[in-house]
């Protein structure tokens, strides 16, 4: 078992944390399948509800946050039955707006996992108004449900009436619905064809520029990152950030990426190149290498 789960396994019911442990592999990185759901209910005998908010220690325990020390974990319930687990992220002595909220890696888990609907968000704390905003951007939020300890289950309409979408500067398609720019790149390096391809799958319809990072690492493991606007601007999540806490998610040191490869449309409204150099410069003294197409 991933020794980074001991004290979260200890805030569980035994039944559940002994049935849990063995799902809890060195590279566990809060993906659960409907089928190991399953499994976890029977052997615990916890259902729903119960059963979500059971597991949020091992959503929390995800997370990296030298700043607040503040540790929040969520689970986002996808309509396949799979729940994708998510925790926020700060980077040490860098602006706070380069932070990750808990809702946000769980949502953007989920997307690059090719869910295409979630049905639920449990949380263990109430979401802020970035994250109510940030939610908003999925088609076929009205009936999202958002479960909270000790807080009667309701749905994202309850905490977030009049909410202000991407109806409202018309535009149809949701965050999760699937696009494809079709962009290409004359180039025969992998990791930038991998970057072109999460370009291509990326969410812009108020900045029309495409983006995403692949990040290598020293034992040639790619995490990536897509751009994921938002009709509010600022709860837009970029490309970088999306990439740092899938390795986080997954406990990788952002001390082993080796290569970092940018790839955005050129014909935007804005670039991502001085953000992501930004922030992979507090963390890394790789080079970024950025490309247009």
């Amino acid at each position: 078992m991933n020794p980074r789960f001991t004290n979260a396994l200890s805030q569980m019911p035994e039944a559940l944390a002994d049935a849990v442990a063995p799902m809890l592999t060195p590279r566990f990185a809060g993906h659960l399948t409907a089928g190991q759901i399953e499994e976890l209910s029977e052997k615990s005998g916890l259902n729903g509800s119960e059963l979500f908010l059971a597991l949020l220690p091992i959503a929390a325990a995800l997370a990296y946050v030298p700043i607040s020390n503040f540790y929040v974990g969520c689970l986002a319930h996808g309509e396949s039955g799979d729940i994708y687990m998510g925790a926020n992220m700060e980077l040490s002595g860098e602006a706070l707006f380069h932070s990750v909220h808990a809702e946000q890696s769980a949502i953007s888990h989920a997307w690059l996992a090719g869910e295409r609907k979630l049905v639920g968000m449990t949380v263990n704390a109430p979401p802020c108004g970035h994250c109510r905003q940030f939610m908003t951007e999925m088609n076929n939020n009205e009936n999202l449900l958002i479960r909270l300890p000790n807080i009667p289950e309701k749905t994202l309409n309850h905490f977030l009436p009049f909410a202000f979408g991407p109806a409202d500067l018309g535009i149809e398609e949701g965050l999760l619905d699937g696009k494809d720019y079709g962009m290409t790149l004359e180039s025969d390096d992998a990791l930038v064809q991998r970057a072109l391809k999460e370009a291509n799958l990326s969410y812009a319809p108020y900045s029309n520029t495409p983006a995403a990072i692949a990040l290598e690492t020293k034992e040639g493991d790619v995490f990536v990152g897509r751009y994921a606007g938002n009709a509010a601007y600022n709860p837009s999540l970029p490309p970088m950030q999306m990439a740092l806490n899938a390795m986080m998610r997954e406990g990788i040191g952002f001390d082993q990426i080796v290569r970092a490869v940018l790839v955005e449309g050129s014909n935007g409204h804005v670039s991502f190149v001085n953000s992501t150099s930004n922030a992979l410069a507090t963390i890394s003294s790789v080079e970024l290498e950025a490309y247009q197409c």
